[in-house]
């Protein structure tokens, strides 16, 4: 299985929970790599959903191992989609043509989980009608608070801001209207003096 119980944190840190299937006249469901076994054992829960569904899965380095499982369940629609960025067009419509009780599935890492989450809430969704569940990588998205870039796929604390070079500590401020949590610069004080970088929950 590729969940992970995240450890007890701030308040600003996203919780999230498991897919669990509700009524409604049409489901969105947003995955990426292993966001794909919530969706799939949410169809398990209700197999009659997916005939309401609109997919958008992408695979990241999965390959078809699990688009194939997707779409062998026979949403109404399935967009397999290269990334994130590429299906924002494709959500948006979706939102902006959107009926009272559409029902939001986000399912994978942080990552996408966080885009999504603020793309539909910007579109007047409702929290109670989104539903998030964490599955694969603990990779963090981070906006560094010096320069304002968004680094993605963090994997290690201190990480070094991919636009301005600064080395930056991993925070777990998570900040929702930019999907991202929050680094600062961790030699700021003694320039040079930084730890070596460790996996993020070893």
């Amino acid at each position: 299985m590729s969940k992970f119980n995240f450890p007890d944190s701030i308040t600003s840190r996203p919780v999230y929970g498991t897919l669990e299937p509700r009524p409604g006249k049409s489901h969105l469901m947003i995955a990426d790599a292993e966001g794909a076994e919530a969706l799939l054992d949410l169809a398990k829960a209700d197999p009659g959903v997916m005939a309401k569904a609109h997919v958008i899965y992408i695979p990241k380095g999965t390959g078809t191992k699990y688009s194939d499982q997707l779409a062998a369940l026979k949403p109404a629609i399935l967009h397999i989609s290269p990334s994130y960025g590429s299906s924002v067009q494709r959500f948006q419509r979706i939102l902006s043509d959107a009926h009272m009780g559409l029902q939001i599935y986000l399912a994978g890492t942080e990552g996408l989980m966080g885009q999504a989450m603020q793309e539909a809430v910007s579109a007047g969704i409702p929290h109670s009608a989104i539903q998030t569940e964490h599955r694969g990588s603990v990779a963090r998205r981070m906006q560094c608070v010096h320069c304002k870039g968004i680094t993605e796929d963090v994997m290690t604390d201190p990480f070094v801001c991919s636009h301005c070079g600064l080395n930056l500590f991993v925070r777990d401020h998570y900040s929702r209207r930019l999907a991202a949590f929050q680094g600062v610069c961790i030699d700021a004080e003694d320039p040079g003096e930084v730890p070596e970088p460790v996996e993020l929950y070893k």
